[in-house]
């Protein structure tokens, strides 16, 4: 299954490339705990402050199961908060909403 979401950053160049520079070499951690969770491709997209991510899913893979692994595992919380600090939530977003789930509205 291909999920899409849309999150924007800080809008400062200099956190912007901070942000990317941490996305160059991922934290081996973190990369298990998405590839344990049955994500089998990720990829994020940006232009100005904008981040589009596309995550590719096997049949293991459940939201609900991926939020429970993520709460217990210190080090994405951990990495989830480090990256807060460069993330800012969507206008459309509810509180504590991070990455949102887009809708698709066209596939050729």
């Amino acid at each position: 299954m291909r999920y899409c979401f849309a999150l924007d950053l800080v809008d400062d160049p200099v956190l912007i490339a901070e942000y990317e520079k941490y996305h160059e070499k991922l934290r081996p951690e973190i990369e298990e705990s998405i590839r344990t969770a049955g994500i089998t491709e990720m990829e994020i997209y940006r232009i100005g402050n904008r981040l589009y991510m596309i995550m590719e899913t096997d049949e293991t893979f459940s939201f609900d199961k991926k939020a429970e692994m993520d709460a217990e595992n210190p080090k994405v919380q951990e990495w989830e908060n480090l990256m807060w600090t460069y993330q800012q939530a969507l206008p459309m977003a509810k509180p504590g909403e991070k990455w949102l789930l887009m809708k698709n509205i066209f596939k050729l």
